[in-house]
């Protein structure tokens, strides 16, 4: 069984090596970048990620995050793009192509075709001065010390640097688009991510269970609108409009307090302050309100500030969000 201490130091090693090669890319935000992320924001077609082997991978995730952060993208294997494939890059497109020494055959045979297209070539590569940047119209030099592999052949820094170098692309585009929260969700329907980003507090209504007293009820009354509907509490109701709340907890110091329980109404033991939320409030904001004021429910009103139900943390929390 292997040392614990070689285990350690092996892993620290790669760590440390690929993330002081991610550091030393800053260099390469430059005036060259800053070309190169306004040509791609300008783009009217798609931004086309393209390579062969770990780099091909890459490409997927470039494109994957490109997608959806706004700007659209796909990915085309560079050994598939010349065996009929290449039909799908478009006169309005630009090619991304990543490449670990940027010789391969392959970009050649890419190149001319782009150029008899008038379709821009960006290159990403560790070489200088290789075959991608000569042929590439901007060129990204992702410069490293060696790959963590101990044999220097496995693509590991190289790979962690285009991954990185293709995230501050996609991250600036999304920055400078202005894409928002909002444009996010839509890209994003399915998930938690996308419930976090869209789902409203009026989906989480039960039509069929909204609890209301009004400022006369009595301390029975009260219980059973509780107990009936299982929320652990009940709006209290002047008119349709929220005027105050009363908890099982409240209940419960009442009868601590021993006071003569049968004239008690829904006047002594409301909350008048209680935490009301409109329809169109985020689940996701909600689940915030709750935990910061400590508490399990809040009340739900319309445009018009009318009652319309209670939704509880546990109904947000059935969904998928947290506050994480």
């Amino acid at each position: 069984m292997a040392n614990q201490q070689i285990i350690k130091k092996i892993a620290l090693d790669t760590l440390n090596l690929e993330s002081k090669s991610i550091s030393d890319l800053s260099k390469v935000i430059d005036s060259n970048f800053c070309e190169i992320i306004n040509k791609l924001k300008a783009c009217n077609g798609k931004i086309v990620l393209t390579g062969i082997g770990k780099s091909a991978i890459i490409g997927m995730k470039i494109s994957a995050t490109l997608n959806s952060t706004g700007s659209k993208s796909i990915f085309l294997h560079l050994g598939d793009a010349l065996h009929g494939d290449i039909g799908v890059i478009g006169n309005d497109d630009i090619v991304i192509c990543i490449s670990k020494s940027g010789e391969t055959k392959e970009i050649e045979s890419l190149s001319n075709h782009l150029k008899n297209k008038g379709i821009k070539l960006i290159g990403i590569s560790c070489i200088k001065g290789s075959l991608l940047d000569k042929l590439s119209d901007l060129f990204i030099h992702t410069e490293i010390e060696r790959e963590a592999c101990h044999n220097n052949l496995a693509p590991t820094t190289s790979s962690s640097c285009h991954l990185a170098i293709g995230d501050a692309i996609a991250m600036t585009l999304q920055k400078i688009k202005g894409f928002s929260p909002s444009d996010f969700s839509i890209y994003h329907p399915s998930g938690n991510l996308g419930k976090k980003l869209s789902l409203k507090l009026n989906y989480l209504i039960d039509k069929n269970r909204i609890p209301r007293v009004s400022l006369t009820s009595t301390f029975f009354e009260i219980i059973d609108e509780i107990s009936s509907n299982m929320y652990g509490a009940t709006a209290v109701i002047d008119s349709d409009k929220v005027i105050g709340i009363i908890t099982d907890g409240d209940i419960r110091r009442i009868i601590e307090k021993k006071h003569n329980i049968d004239k008690v109404s829904a006047s002594d033991l409301m909350n008048k302050n209680p935490k009301v939320l409109s329809e169109d409030t985020l689940a996701f904001d909600a689940l915030g309100v709750m935990k910061k004021n400590n508490i399990s429910q809040v009340l739900i009103t319309d445009n018009n500030y009318t009652y319309i139900g209670i939704v509880h943390i546990l109904d947000i929390i059935k969904q998928g969000i947290n506050d994480e």
